[in-house]
């Protein structure tokens, strides 16, 4: 039987998941839809929403989800009405209703299996898995120099360096975490530079993961790119080109001595342990991995309250949030 679990690209900002999920999207089986912004939000909302157990719950959430001016939902290019119809016919979970959003995206494709694409997604494994107990993530991992000169330029990036540090070191420590917990069917791991050196190796592997034949046009994401990429994110023009390695190292041209310092300083570690040689350059300023550490502690000080809340949450949740749509899906309910 082919697989129908929906699939998740996950990594740090700029280490090129949308290239991957042009990649994806463009085997025939498969649809991973532009970024959107109600899975991880409906999450949190979900207290406001009531029991889903309820129609007018269903249709409220639904309703949320298409027409907030915050979700993202008209990238989808769907028809709303009808989405909020298929949320209130369906069953009685907030999985569910997210879930009906993308199946809905793939359908619009001729596709029957369905993916989504948000860096920031390695954060939220757990709640993911919350909500698509049969989900699979793939993790895609680029050099942290590279994603640290790339967020420094990104007219979406308000933070500074030292952010942009922790964000990669935090991508890699998230990974290592899901990789020592979660089934070998579940996480999967590949590099930026190698997909781009040789993309039907890679490509290949990966689809032999996610249970799917590899198909030839999966090599060449530009042509999904014209179709799936929304035409104000000028920041991924790139994806319109051909595959291709020359911007692997490009930190080399775009980061300053002193933030090459502060990368191979603080990331050493990460950084040889996902294959990347570092030049030798000079210590950083004491200061300068203070201030990282600052930050460090700011962001995790954030998620542990964060995570206790939801914690506590749990104990009150208004009805059961997993999906009940794919065929594993449905298999736990039927074993529940």
């Amino acid at each position: 039987m082919q697989s129908d679990r929906p699939i998740f690209v996950i990594g740090c900002p700029r280490s090129g998941t949308t290239m991957l999920q042009l990649m994806l999207h463009s085997h025939p089986r498969i649809a991973v839809a532009p970024e959107t912004r109600f899975l991880v939000p409906g999450y949190y909302r979900r207290f406001g929403f009531g029991d889903l157990r309820e129609e007018a719950n269903r249709r409220r959430l639904g309703q949320w989800i298409a027409s907030d001016k915050d979700t993202k939902f008209k990238e989808l290019k769907l028809d709303g009405d009808r989405f909020v119809e298929e949320v209130v016919a369906g069953p009685p979970t907030l999985g569910s209703a997210i879930g009906i959003a993308f199946r809905s995206y793939a359908e619009r494709y001729g596709k029957a299996r369905w993916g989504d694409k948000r860096p920031s997604y390695y954060h939220y494994v757990d709640l993911i898995l919350r909500l698509f107990p049969d989900a699979q993530f793939v993790h895609l991992i680029r050099d942290g120099r590279d994603c640290v000169a790339s967020l420094k330029e990104m007219p979406w990036y308000g933070k500074d360096v030292f952010h942009a540090v922790n964000n990669w070191a935090e991508a890699i420590d998230f990974g290592r975490r899901h990789a020592r917990r979660l089934p070998a069917d579940s996480y999967y791991e590949l590099r930026y530079e190698d997909l781009t050196a040789s993309p039907e190796t890679e490509l290949t592997t990966l689809c032999a993961f996610l249970g799917e034949e590899y198909d030839p046009a999966m090599s060449e994401p530009c042509h999904a790119a014209r179709e799936a990429i929304p035409q104000h994110k000028i920041w991924h023009s790139n994806t319109h080109g051909e595959v291709t390695t020359a911007r692997s190292g490009s930190w080399k041209a775009r980061l300053k001595p002193w933030e090459v310092s502060l990368c191979e300083t603080v990331l050493a570690e990460r950084l040889t342990a996902n294959g990347y040689e570092l030049t030798g350059a000079p210590a950083a300023e004491k200061g300068q991995v203070a201030e990282v550490s600052r930050v460090a502690a700011k962001r995790r000080a954030a998620r542990r309250r964060k995570d206790l809340r939801d914690r506590i949450n749990r104990l009150r949740e208004p009805g059961p949030v997993a999906a009940q749509l794919t065929t594993r899906q449905l298999g736990e309910l039927v074993k529940a």
